[in-house]
């Protein structure tokens, strides 16, 4: 049996290596009980070299930082796609829905660009207006206020009065992080609180996310997990976090 210096130090080697560690695999591996691998993590928790979440662990650098949404067009960009074309078969005739902001959002406004179906879409995106404004089956509400120039989009009070005196079917949200503890989360601040109002305005909450965000961190809690109804994303999602979402009764999408 190694000693608790040399399983910390596997434990930290492997989220090195691979970004996150799962508690069974390690208890099998290290040939301890998961109560001890469990106490470890949270040791090396609160000297700040991981952070837990259900069964696993992973790097503090998941902790997600702001970037410009040009640069966040190039990542995943096949996955993008995937899921904007799976959430677009949701849209129904006369719906009211919230598009949000965010790179995965404007696939999906490029998926529903040519729709048929009569529809009203409100969003903070610049960038989603401009791609529908042009199909005259869709009416597009764009939201007022300060510009957020690292997503192109709509913040402040003045937006958020407007969200306030909607009610609409569904909301299509984007995350920088979803942790089964922490909640949703993104890295800004003022996103969040938009994207709190506009959860507060639906009722449908549907996150469009790529594999890449789950066990991840942004800087801003937006909710809790509970609050989810359906998550579209791709197929490389770790499963055990599936499995614990649908437990959870949130449908979740893979494509």
């Amino acid at each position: 049996m190694r000693s608790i210096a040399e399983r910390h130090q596997y434990i930290l080697e492997q989220i090195k290596n691979k970004g996150h560690v799962k508690v069974q695999e390690l208890s099998e591996t290290l040939e301890v009980s998961e109560v001890t691998i469990r106490k470890d993590l949270k040791h090396l928790e609160g000297r700040k070299m991981l952070y837990r979440n259900h069964g696993s662990a992973s790097s503090m650098s998941a902790i997600i930082t702001d970037r410009h949404i040009d640069d966040k067009e190039k990542i995943n960009q096949e996955e993008k796609v995937g899921i904007a074309r799976a959430a677009a078969q949701l849209l129904n005739e006369n719906d009211k829905i919230i598009i949000a902001s965010g790179t995965t959002l404007l696939s999906f406004a490029d998926a529903i660009s040519t729709i048929d179906e009569m529809i009203t879409v409100i969003t903070s995106s610049v960038k989603v207006s401009l791609t529908l404004c042009y199909n005259p089956n869709i009416e597009v509400i764009q939201l007022g206020g300060i510009m957020r120039k690292n997503s192109v989009s709509i913040i402040g009070h003045y937006a958020e009065n407007i969200l306030e005196s909607l009610s609409c079917n569904k909301l299509f949200l984007g995350v920088d992080g979803i942790d089964l503890d922490y909640g949703l989360t993104t890295s800004n601040m003022n996103e969040a609180r938009i994207n709190q109002q506009m959860i507060d305005a639906s009722q449908e909450i549907i996150i469009l996310t790529d594999s890449s965000k789950f066990g991840k961190r942004g800087f801003c809690k937006i909710c809790d997990i509970d609050k989810v109804h359906h998550i579209i994303t791709n197929k490389n999602a770790p499963t055990h976090i599936i499995e614990m979402l649908r437990e959870r009764e949130i449908k979740v999408t893979l494509v």
